[in-house]
């Protein structure tokens, strides 16, 4: 799932917040009463929510290897 696919109200969590609400969706899941559509719906927003933490993490990765490569240059000057 691309990012554009990821719908606003997911995209506009800060990386706690995508982490509560996917600890709360698996609590649910794993409740034995929970019901079958319920659980897919739950699931289609545990997908999306996991590709956020997902690009989120990509993002902090590019900045740290730009920061990285800037004190590396700057070292060898």
């Amino acid at each position: 799932m691309k990012n554009e696919n990821i719908l606003a109200n997911v995209k506009s969590k800060s990386l706690k917040e995508a982490r509560e609400e996917i600890n709360d969706i698996l609590n649910k899941l794993e409740r034995k009463d929970a019901d079958l559509q319920g659980s897919i719906d739950d699931y289609k927003r545990l997908i999306q929510l996991n590709n956020h933490i997902d690009t989120l993490f990509k993002k902090k990765v590019k900045e740290i290897s730009s920061i990285t490569k800037k004190i590396k240059k700057n070292d060898k000057k």
